[in-house]
C-alpha cells in the first residue's frame, strides 16, 4: 500500500531531509508543491484533502493557521514546529516516552524539539521510577550544530568563519522549556543554557545532578541500570555503559538517527552528569517525524532511518 504524504514547507531545512529520507520508499508517494503553488492557500488546501499524511515543516504561527487548511479532510499530521507540542489534542512523538501504540493511533502528532529529545530521554524515565525527584530545580547544559537555526544562522555561520561559540537564550522562557517540564512530569521549569557551537550538525545535551543533596536519588550505577531496562530492545536509544573521559561532537558527523546516552558518576557516587547525544537533524527533527510517520502507516519504526 502507497501512502500520499504533503511536505509543506518542503523547502526548508527539516523538510528537505525529510524528502531526502522518504522519497526513495516505494511506500510513500510524496506531494511537493512548486515555488508558486506553495504561496497558494488554495494548492496547499487541495494537497491537505488529497494526502493521507502532512508533515509541517513551518515556522509556528505559519503552522496554526494550515490546520484551517486541512480543515474537513482525513489527512493525519505531524508537525515539526514547536507550535502543539503541550496543546491539548496533540500526541507528542517521543515514541520511547509516549508509547508506540499511541502514536501509532494518533491523527495529530507534534514532533519534539532537538534539546528536549536529549533532556526527556534522559530524565523522564528516571523520574517516572522514582529515582530522581520530580520537584528538582534541574539545569540543562546544551549545544548544537547551529543548522538547529535554520537558514539564517546557517548563512551567519557561513559568512561569519570567527564565530565558535554562541550562547544564546540568555533572557530565559525559551520555547523548548514547556515541553521539558510537561513531559518529564517536573514541578519547576528546567534552567535552559542552550548554545550553538561552529558545526553543522549534532547535538550534545547535559543535566548535571548534585546526587547527595537530592531526595531519594539513584545512585549514578542505579540510574543507568534503569535507562538500561527502559529503552531495552530499542533500535534508536543506546545506554552506554563504557568509561569515558571525553565526549566528542565532530564537524564531519554523518546524519544519524541515533539517541546514545551516558551516565557519569563520581566514585564515591555524590555527583553524576547525565549526557546525550544526537544529531539535531535526525532524532531531534527529521528523523523523530519519519519515525512517528511510519508507527502511523502500520511501517516498522526505523524503516528509512539511519542508524
Amino acid at each position: 500500500m502507497t501512502h500520499t504524504v504533503f511536505i509543506d514547507g518542503a523547502a526548508g531545512t527539516t523538510g528537505l531531509e525529510i524528502v531526502e529520507r522518504l522519497a526513495p520508499r516505494a511506500e510513500f508517494e510524496l506531494l511537493i508543491l512548486d515555488e508558486e503553488a506553495r504561496k497558494d492557500a488554495g494548492a496547499r488546501r487541495d494537497a491537505y484533502h488529497a494526502a493521507d499524511f502532512a508533515v509541517l515543516c513551518l515556522p509556528d504561527d505559519a503552522a496554526k493557521e494550515a490546520l484551517a487548511l486541512a480543515e474537513g479532510s482525513k489527512v493525519r499530521i505531524i508537525d515539526a514546529s514547536s507550535a502543539h507540542r503541550v496543546a491539548d489534542g496533540w500526541t507528542y512523538g517521543f515514541p520511547e516516552l509516549t508509547g508506540r501504540e499511541a502514536v501509532a493511533a494518533a491523527t495529530r502528532v507534534s514532533n519534539p524539539g532537538c534539546y528536549p529529545t536529549g533532556f526527556l530521554g534522559l530524565v523522564a524515565p528516571l523520574v517516572r521510577a522514582g529515582l530522581l525527584p520530580a520537584d528538582w530545580p534541574y539545569t540543562v547544559n546544551a549545544v548544537s550544530g547551529y543548522s538547529g537555526g535554520g537558514k539564517a544562522l546557517i548563512q551567519r555561520f557561513d559568512e561569519d568563519g570567527d564565530i565558535a561559540f554562541r550562547a544564546y537564550g540568555l533572557g530565559m522562557g525559551h520555547k523548548h522549556v514547556p515541553e521539558m517540564q510537561r513531559y518529564a512530569a517536573l514541578t519547576h521549569s528546567p534552567l535552559f543554557a542552550p548554545a550553538v557551537i561552529d558545526a553543522h550538525r549534532g547535538m550534545v545535551v547535559e543535566v548535571p545532578l548534585p546526587l547527595s543533596v537530592m531526595p531519594m536519588a539513584g545512585s549514578p550505577e542505579v540510574l543507568r541500570l534503569a535507562l538500561v531496562e527502559f529503552y531495552a530492545g530499542s533500535q534508536v536509544v543506546t545506554v552506554h555503559d563504557e568509561p569515558k573521559d571525553e565526549l566528542l561532537l565532530r564537524r564531519s558527523m554523518q546524519p544519524s538517527d541515533r539517541l546514545d546516552l551516558w551516565v557519569f558518576g563520581a566514585k564515591d557516587g555524590t555527583q553524576a552528569r547525565l549526557v546525550a547525544r544526537l544529531d539535531n537533524l535526525g532524532k531531534g527533527a527529521s528523523g523523530a517525524a519519519v519515525q512517528s510517520l511510519n508507527l502511523m502507516a502500520g511501517l516498522p519504526e526505523t524503516a528509512g532511518l539511519n542508524l
